[in-house]
């Protein structure tokens, strides 16, 4: 249906003609047409209609995902669009406690998770009321594919509005409590052409998908932008910049976080011949250093083009794709997309003039509805004249390039993934022999920022650094952990008895600076 607004519909109206052309080709050798996209789709979302899941008060039923990256964990987000359904991706790191949070706040009918996690997982979600848990692994097996099996290889798209739910993605503020952002058909879309018409998506194009699937940037940026515009994706379950060299001479788009670009640059065999067919590279989810900017252009020919996102709002900002429309400046995130506005604001609202520092706020049509059962949140983040208040802090330079200067909202980006050090200092508050804490993002060569926690011991007590490691990596997902820990006598305060962490920062701001000198 040509009408359909169902995001699913869209995607699938950019399938090529021929139906039987690659779509998708695996690291494991394994190439997946487009009927088989479409077909296998149609089967996982006739099963999810079988179920006869029941539709909550806010929303159609929610689909949760907590899965190896496979082209199957593809399908089955597809699947849960084509249904009219809520897709909830949830990142495979994520620990029983954040697992806890997530079922119990978005409660969803279906959860989906790998098989050696199905034990904990499946009682975590019967107790929460949870009746459907199926597994999917990344070697095509599972219930959820078994049971897939039986179903008709038909079904049409359900219809839905551009302004309902299609996915759900939570994302934690500084108060460590995760929330969940709502983002509609409509978002997901116009995100979506914006970005092929932006970025130069041409026939022949194909990309090389080394992202994982459960945040903005590998689900709905990287796959969005092939499935719409028919173009064949290069698919690695995980980055291995030794698969990405040996494929580079076959793709013409990449789209990677900076720790991925600085990992390929490690390898001997990336230079100007390997990338001689390569179009575009592209990098967001955290700041690209200026140093890894400047080598990637000197070893390749290649100027990588930063962009800037979020998930309550997707993309937002993107340096120049045609030489045409400008340069692409290493620090900055460019332009607002052609159909977002972003402002830099000062005390009381006005935006600022050029060159001038202080917090970003945008609107548009890919812009979130709000945060899911949070009405008193979602308010908070809105001016009174429907401005998202994004919690970053940057300025525009006289050519109209944003830079982002620092982030309010107190986050870490580490390997392109969000660290709150909220919720971390939580658990360490509450660990044996810990008085107080503090979190801190410091940079790091390979990560762009590694997290440090600074710890002051309850008096007469004894920490081990190794022991509070330990704890962690028990508790939540291992890019949350700290890479250091410190124990001090006391934290650095004002006069009003907050925490300096830019006085931590300062300090520390080497420290892994130092440890790659010496071999570390």
């Amino acid at each position: 249906m040509k009408d359909n607004p169902n995001l699913f519909a869209a995607l699938r109206a950019g399938f090529p003609a021929d139906l039987d052309r690659p779509a998708i080709e695996t690291d494991t050798g394994l190439v997946y047409s487009w009927r088989d996209l479409d077909r296998a789709s149609a089967m996982i979302a006739n099963l999810l209609v079988s179920l006869e899941l029941p539709a909550g008060p806010d929303s159609p039923p929610v689909v949760a995902a907590h899965t190896d990256k496979s082209v199957e964990a593809l399908l089955l987000y597809l699947a849960t669009l084509r249904a009219g359904y809520v897709y909830l991706p949830l990142n495979n790191a994520y620990q029983q406690a954040e697992l806890s949070y997530f079922i119990e706040n978005a409660q969803p009918g279906v959860v989906v998770c790998a098989s050696r996690h199905f034990p904990w997982i499946s009682t975590l979600a019967f107790q929460r009321g949870v009746r459907n848990v199926f597994t999917l692994d990344d070697d095509r097996s599972g219930s959820l594919l078994e049971r897939a099996a039986a179903q008709s290889d038909v079904h049409e798209p359900v219809v839905r509005r551009a302004d309902e739910l299609a996915a759900i993605l939570y994302t934690s503020g500084t108060t460590g409590r995760s929330k969940g952002a709502m983002l509609s058909h409509g978002n997901l879309l116009s995100n979506a052409r914006t970005l092929q018409a932006l970025w130069g998506w041409q026939p022949g194009d194909v990309l090389i998908h080394a992202l994982p699937i459960f945040h903005v940037h590998g689900l709905f940026v990287a796959s969005h932008a092939a499935l719409l515009n028919g173009s064949t994706m290069l698919w690695c379950g995980k980055f291995d910049p030794r698969q990405v060299l040996a494929w580079l001479p076959r793709a013409t788009v990449f789209m990677g976080v900076p720790t991925l670009y600085v990992r390929l640059l490690q390898e001997p065999g990336l230079n100007r011949e390997a990338c001689r067919r390569m179009r575009l590279f592209i990098s967001g989810s955290a700041p690209l250093l200026i140093e890894t900017f400047r080598e990637w252009q000197q070893r390749t020919g290649h100027t990588i083009l930063e962009r800037y996102g979020m998930s309550e709002t997707l993309m937002l900002t993107s340096n120049p794709c045609r030489t045409a429309e400008g340069e692409r400046i290493g620090g900055t995130v460019g332009k607002p997309l052609p159909d977002v506005q972003v402002r830099v604001v000062g005390e009381g609202g006005p935006a600022l003039p050029v060159g001038e520092i202080g917090p970003i706020e945008v609107r548009g049509p890919n812009v979130f509805r709000g945060y899911w059962r949070m009405p008193e949140k979602t308010a908070e983040e809105f001016t009174p004249d429907g401005w998202f208040r994004t919690g970053d802090v940057g300025r525009f330079d006289a050519q109209g390039y944003l830079s982002i200067v620092g982030r309010s909202k107190d986050l870490i980006i580490s390997g392109g993934y969000n660290v709150y050090p909220a919720e971390i200092e939580g658990l360490l508050n509450e660990m044996p022999g810990v008085a107080d804490s503090a979190v801190i993002g410091v940079p790091h060569p390979d990560f762009g920022e590694a997290v440090v926690a600074v710890l002051v011991p309850r008096p007469g007590a004894k920490v081990d650094g190794g022991a509070i490691v330990a704890g962690l990596k028990a508790a939540i997902a291992n890019f949350k952990v700290p890479k250091q820990v410190f124990v001090v006598p006391e934290l650095p305060r004002n006069a009003m008895g907050k925490v300096q962490k830019n006085l931590l920062r300062t300090e520390h701001a080497g420290l892994f600076a130092k440890a790659a000198a010496a071999g570390g």
